[in-house]
């Protein structure tokens, strides 16, 4: 049946999904952190696109903002281009159609499942699409089939209407299944310090695929177009905006600012596939303004709580601005149905529409919309999956090896360009300022706090003894886990000053006794100790997600913060030396601070390192670096080894 639909631009109905109608348990219930991420986004908002004022602008730095997205993705440089070794499995017959089952290897190992469906009678080459597919699980008796199988509707609807498509199993939920959860609920913040994300495995297999449907000879390479749902529309935006042989796009559901991940807290109903690492700090407008001039269609649904329609809108307007600076405004398209997060017929139309006006150069009728098929089996590619694959492993190896720093100031560019490029540029006053005194048999705590940023205050708990001459400070940086004993012990000795904390048994320690000519300072970085972030295990998570997205790690601003303690400190007592012994993550943190502080004055003791990948610091591609004892060296005298815990 050949039915007569119209192509609908914008189409908003009465029931708008703001960013005040997200789940509640999304919000940030520490106000100070929530200021904190608000602060951060409107930071990175300013940059940007906002800057580019004249199409000169936009070209001159268009293609190294492409370069940064490819480095964000862990593909620069590319990998090589290997042999694809593409097999097709089987044919399955649907009447005017046909349906290859097929793999192929975007890497050696690294296999991909897909479904190709081709028109039957083609006479010569025609418009192809690469479909990416969102999260749908299909499995039964411990074998997936891949959520192609769930997606089948939309590759018999193109293949109708005269497209070829190749429909992609993702890494997750494909018939060999990898992960798209380390962050998201495994724990596995390794993932950071590899600078590993599976967006960047997808946009690669979908890079390949383009790759693939090139080899077809029933694919007129000029006409490629991509699209996909959720996952997939994601996968579509980035990949498009990566590889200017995708012609038209038209991402649904799949794209929102940063304002809704990190403020408006979307990022908690999505796992890591969603993001790059945002090393260079971008709204998530630049990823789209990357596809400019060619047609990219946004599409969206208006009560969408994962891409909620406040964030698409101004996404869309930013976007529109570069396709302005093109006079492009009629290849920028925005459409907005009903509906939450569900695979709509009504947003296909316009679609295929979409895809019609600008590959095919046609506005005619469309073939009646598709339903399923086939059952999962008929579309499985393997009847037995392959030994060594690497599909399970791939966060191990994906990504690219860069080259090691050799001596003080090439660590200290790698650092700050890859592992702390969420630093601030400018570290802004300390504003330190005393809180509070008390001397007791000799001995006096004097409390300051000061900022680490605007939005970061801090504090610092000083004992001395008054009568002595100082020479040296003993910095004590307080975890967690250690600080309910330093604060016991400063209870013990100070009550008017300090509260006991609930259930300390009042047993003395040596942290808070100087010695003589030493001040003791307790410090305590962001989220640790009296500076917790309110919050379950599941919160605390999500909080740690957050700052990725804003091209940080918690660990990352520890790390910050420990420097402008150092500051502080050396506005309190001038003439001193700073010593801190710390072990474990600590360690490796304090040393990385100290790559910029210049001898004499500091010294950092480094005691026993963390002993499993586990127990390293969460900070963006420390990893390659190599391990910590062959980068230490380069820190010279600033780093003293302790076998002290």
């Amino acid at each position: 049946m050949r039915m007569a639909w119209a192509l609908v631009l914008v189409w908003v109905t009465s029931g708008i999904t703001s960013a005040q109608q997200l789940p509640v348990s999304w919000r940030v219930d520490d106000p100070q952190l929530a200021a904190y991420f608000a602060a951060e986004v409107r930071r990175i908002e300013s940059r940007g696109l906002t800057e580019v004022q004249t199409l000169s602008d936009w070209q001159s730095q268009r293609e190294e903002r492409r370069r940064q997205l490819f480095d964000m993705l862990g593909l620069w440089p590319l990998p090589p281009r290997t042999d694809l070794q593409a097999v097709v499995t089987g044919t399955v017959d649907g009447d005017d159609y046909l349906v290859e089952k097929l793999q192929f290897q975007s890497l050696p190992g690294l296999y991909v499942t897909a479904n190709l469906y081709r028109p039957k009678g083609l006479t010569q080459p025609a418009p192809a699409i690469l479909y990416v597919c969102g999260h749908s699980q299909v499995k039964s008796n411990s074998v997936s089939y891949g959520n192609k199988t769930a997606y089948q509707h939309h590759g018999i609807w193109l293949a109708r209407n005269g497209y070829v498509c190749l429909t992609l199993d993702t890494l997750q939920l494909g018939e060999i299944e990898g992960d798209h959860h380390g962050t998201y609920r495994l724990g596995q913040w390794w993932w950071n310090r590899r600078g590993y994300t599976p967006a960047g495995v997808e946009a690669w297999n979908s890079i390949r695929a383009l790759d693939y449907l090139e080899t077809r000879p029933e694919v007129d390479r000029s006409r490629l177009g991509m699209t996909g749902r959720s996952g997939g529309g994601s996968y579509t935006w980035t990949t498009a905006a990566l590889d200017e042989r995708v012609k038209a796009a038209a991402p649904v559901a799949g794209i929102t600012d940063l304002h809704n991940q990190v403020v408006d807290g979307a990022v908690e109903g999505h796992c890591d596939c969603m993001f790059f690492r945002n090393t260079y700090r971008w709204d998530f407008a630049m990823n789209a303004a990357l596809i400019a001039p060619r047609p990219l269609l946004l599409v969206n649904t208006d009560a969408d709580t994962l891409f909620p329609l406040d964030g698409v809108q101004r996404l869309f307007a930013q976007t529109r601005r570069i396709y302005g600076l093109y006079s492009a405004y009629d290849r920028l398209g925005l459409v907005i149905g009903p509906g939450p997060h569900l695979d709509s017929p009504n947003l296909q139309v316009p679609v295929l529409r979409w895809f019609d006006q600008h590959l095919k150069g046609t506005t005619g009728t469309l073939e009646g919309y598709a339903e399923k098929q086939f059952t999962p089996d008929q579309l499985r590619v393997f009847t037995e999956l392959p030994t060594g694959s690497k599909n399970a492993r791939i966060q191990e190896s994906f990504g690219p090896v860069l080259t090691r720093p050799a001596n003080l100031p090439e660590l200290q560019r790698f650092l700050r360009e890859r592992v702390f490029a969420g630093w601030p540029e400018h570290p802004g006053p300390l504003a330190l300022r005393e809180t509070g005194r008390e001397e007791v048999g000799g001995l006096r705590l004097r409390l300051f706090e000061f900022l680490s940023q605007a939005e970061v205050p801090l504090k610092l708990w000083v004992v001395d003894r008054p009568a002595d001459a100082a020479s040296r400070v003993r910095l004590e940086w307080l975890d967690s886990a250690s600080w309910p004993q330093f604060q016991a012990e400063l209870a013990n000795r100070f009550p008017q000053l300090m509260a006991q904390p609930p259930g300390a048994s009042g047993t003395a320690t040596p942290w808070t006794q100087p010695a003589p000519g030493e001040v003791v300072v307790g410090f305590a970085a962001r989220g640790w100790g009296p500076h917790a972030w309110l919050g379950d295990d599941r919160k605390q998570t999500q909080i740690r997600r957050r700052f990725q997205l804003l091209g940080q790690t918690a660990d990352g601003m520890r790390v910050w913060d420990l420097r402008r303690a150092w500051a502080a400190i050396r506005q309190l007592q001038p003439a001193c030396e700073i010593q801190l012994s710390a072990a474990g993550s600590r360690a490796v943190m304090a040393a990385l601070a100290a790559a910029w502080e210049e001898p004499p004055g500091l010294t950092v003791k480094v005691g026993t390192l963390p002993g499993v990948r586990e127990d390293e610091p969460d900070l963006l591609q420390l990893d390659a670096l190599g391990p910590t004892e062959e980068w230490l060296p380069l820190l010279g005298d600033r780093i003293v080894r302790s076998r002290e815990p």
